[in-house]
């Protein structure tokens, strides 16, 4: 049964073509907005904080400035288009769908876990494709990446997509709408890509910002992104001989190292903190539809 409702729920998305396209298109208008607007803010940013006695390579700036736009883009992407992909379990309230299908013998849990995977392949499917059109526009801008670091980033979108289909999920859920979905869909879009350091760098928020910033798992998955696409450049840099100091500073400018209440969090935690989040929001999720639907008997 579970199957079943997969199919058709991952069936409908690809099948309103509105829907879709307004998902798939969304990194990539993220792309060129960043590249045009952002590009000259970052690459000035890092040409003032690297040492003036030192020639750094135009390529390399490049490249450091490609690794921290792709990074806020797909720390971004995964969380928003995990939204619009999951408008399918508010949109079957609002049309009574969801009376048809809960007629059947079909309990709230495999009804939950059926919509949370077909929302995980659909936001999935688009996130990998927003992945390569990334990749092929950093190859064109200036390639640092080993092969470690590709397969780290793709690690990186699979873990977040995680997070953004189980976080839409639980916020979802109380949604029955689609005003409701289209509010909610707007203010994440909106907002999130501040309060997990994708629009602006943390390091130049207020110390107490920083501090509750810290706290959250999207945060962490934006700073372990970072890190994975601009670790190549960073190295160019190392190898030329730019002090130690200067490196430090440069990772602490750009969110490649974060700090909690002055401790630096290790990469380790960071990825403990965010599958933690997401077995712990697709538990409640869980929860939440096995509590309505013993109601609902």
């Amino acid at each position: 049964m579970i199957k079943v409702l997969i199919k058709r729920n991952v069936k409908l998305f690809f099948k309103d073509k509105g829907m879709f396209f307004t998902s798939l298109i969304t990194p990539a208008i993220l792309l060129v907005l960043y590249a045009t607007f952002l590009g000259n803010v970052y690459r000035t940013s890092f040409t003032d904080n690297l040492p003036a006695f030192i020639e750094i390579p135009e390529k390399i700036i490049e490249g450091l400035v490609g690794g921290q736009l792709i990074s806020s883009i797909l720390a971004v992407s995964c969380v928003t288009v995990a939204f619009c992909s999951n408008m399918l379990m508010v949109q079957d309230k609002a049309n009574g769908c969801i009376r048809d299908i809960t007629v059947s013998p079909v309990s709230g849990a495999k009804l939950a876990i059926s919509y949370y995977v077909a929302t995980l392949i659909s936001t999935l499917t688009i996130c990998l494709t927003a992945t390569a059109l990334c990749l092929g526009y950093l190859a064109f801008k200036g390639w640092y990446l080993s092969v470690g670091d590709v397969l780290l980033i793709i690690g990186d979108v699979l873990m977040l997509t995680l997070f953004g289909t189980a976080l839409s999920s639980v916020i979802n859920f109380f949604l029955s709408s689609q005003g409701q979905i289209s509010a909610v869909g707007s203010i994440v879009s909106s907002t999130y890509g501040f309060v997990c350091g994708a629009y602006m760098p943390i390091s130049q928020f207020s110390a107490g910002l920083q501090k509750v910033l810290a706290f959250l798992p999207g945060t962490h998955g934006t700073v372990l992104v970072r890190n994975h696409a601009m670790n190549g450049a960073i190295e160019e840099l190392e190898g030329l001989g730019v002090p130690a100091d200067a490196i430090s500073a440069l990772r602490d400018a750009i969110d490649c190292n974060l700090y909690f209440f002055d401790t630096k969090v290790s990469t380790v935690t960071m990825y403990t903190v965010v599958c933690a989040t997401v077995a712990v929001l697709i538990g409640a999720y869980v929860l939440l539809n096995v509590i309505k639907a013993s109601k609902n008997k």
